[in-house]
C-alpha cells in the first residue's frame, strides 16, 4: 500500500483523485488547501490530516520524514500557477508527483522539473487521461494504419459553460490559469499531438476571455479548432450530466463519439503510474509548448483555416 498527499483538495478535480488512490488501494495520509470545504475526504479517507497552511502541511513531512515513516506520492491539484512551486517542494523531498494539468504555464519550468529529478531522485507523473480513452487509442491506431502521407481534416469543438463566479477566480487570470487554450484546451492539445503527430504550424484566429479558436496543422492532420466556456454557443442537445458541455471531434466529416468513458480515467492513470508507466516530463512537451505558443500568438484571421463557430462569435 503506498502513502499519498494531496495539495488542492477542494478543488473540482481533486475527488476523481480521492477516487482513483481509493480504488487502487492505497491510503491517503494527509491534504492541504487554503480552503476548508473538504467534506469529501470523509468518503473516503475520515483519518486524513487535513492542514489550511502550506507551511504546517511541510511540517508534517518533515516529521514523516523523522519518524521514517515517508510518503510515496503527493498529488497536486492545486491552481494551475502553483503546479511548479508544490512539485519542486515535492521532488526536493524524493518523492514522486501525480500532477493535473497543465503540468506547467511555461515550456521552460519543464527543464527546471527535470533537473529536479535529477538532483533529487522523484519521479514527475502527469494526468493526460485522453490518452487511455478507448476512442482515442481506436482513432490513433486508425491514423497509424491510413496511407503514408494521409492528412486528416479535422474539427474540435469544447464548449463548457461556466457562470460568473470563472472570471472572478484565479481561473479567470491567465498569469494564473494560462487562459481560456490552456485550462480547458491542454488535455486536447496534447490528445491531438498523441494522435496525428508532430506539430507543423500554428495560427491564432480569435481569443478572448471565454473563447478561444485557431488552426493547427501536425504531421498527419489539419485542425480547426474552437474552445470556449460561454454558454451562448452551446447547441440544445449539449447538456450531458450536471454541467452543459459539447465535446465534438469530426475526423473527415465523421464524428468520434468520446463524450462517455471518463469516469475511470484518473484510475486508470493512477494504476498505470503505480506500474512505473505514467506519462512524465518529456510527454508532457508538445502540449506545453502549443498552448504557451497559442498564448503568445498575435491573432490573425484566415478564412481558409477558420472554424466554422467563429462566425457566429464574431457575429456577438
Amino acid at each position: 500500500m503506498k502513502k499519498f498527499a494531496i495539495i488542492g483538495v477542494s478543488g473540482y478535480i481533486a475527488p476523481r483523485h480521492l477516487t482513483a488512490i481509493s480504488e487502487t488501494g492505497n491510503q491517503l495520509v494527509a491534504a492541504m488547501d487554503i480552503n476548508d470545504s473538504v467534506g469529501i475526504m470523509d468518503s473516503h479517507f475520515p483519518k486524513a490530516e487535513f492542514f489550511t497552511e502550506f507551511e504546517q502541511f511541510e511540517e508534517f513531512l518533515e516529521d514523516q520524514s523523522i519518524k521514517g515513516e515517508m510518503l510515496d506520492y503527493i498529488t497536486i491539484c492545486s491552481p494551475n500557477y502553483l503546479h511548479l512551486a508544490h512539485m519542486k517542494a515535492a521532488l526536493k523531498r524524493g518523492l514522486d508527483v501525480i500532477c493535473e494539468k497543465p503540468l506547467v504555464l511555461n515550456s521552460i519550468d519543464l527543464d527546471a522539473l527535470t533537473q529536479y529529478e535529477d538532483r533529487f531522485g522523484g519521479k514527475v507523473n502527469s494526468i493526460l487521461q485522453l490518452r487511455l480513452h478507448p476512442s482515442i487509442i481506436a482513432l490513433r491506431e486508425k491514423v497509424r494504419a491510413a496511407k503514408p502521407g494521409k492528412v486528416f481534416d479535422v474539427d474540435l469543438t469544447y464548449i463548457t459553460s461556466r457562470g460568473k463566479w470563472y472570471m472572478k477566480s484565479w481561473k479567470g487570470y491567465d498569469y494564473k490559469s494560462g487562459g481560456v487554450a490552456t485550462n480547458v484546451g491542454v488535455h486536447f492539445f496534447d490528445m491531438l499531438h498523441f494522435v496525428f503527430g508532430k506539430l507543423l504550424h500554428s495560427e491564432v484566429h480569435f481569443k478572448d476571455d471565454r473563447t478561444s479558436a485557431g488552426y493547427l496543422e501536425y504531421e498527419g492532420a489539419r485542425v480547426r479548432w474552437f474552445l470556449s466556456i460561454d454558454a451562448i454557443h452551446l447547441p440544445e442537445n449539449a447538456v450531458h450530466g450536471e454541467k452543459s458541455t459539447y465535446r465534438s471531434l469530426m475526423i473527415e466529416g465523421e464524428e468520434l463519439e468520446f463524450s462517455d468513458g471518463f469516469t475511470n480515467l484518473h484510475t486508470d492513470s493512477y494504476r498505470r503510474i503505480l506500474e512505473g508507466k505514467g506519462y512524465g516530463i518529456a510527454d508532457n512537451r508538445t502540449a506545453i509548448e502549443t498552448v504557451e505558443s497559442l498564448r503568445n500568438q498575435l491573432v490573425v484571421r484566415n478564412p481558409k483555416h477558420e472554424h466554422a463557430l467563429l462566425n457566429v462569435e464574431a457575429e456577438q
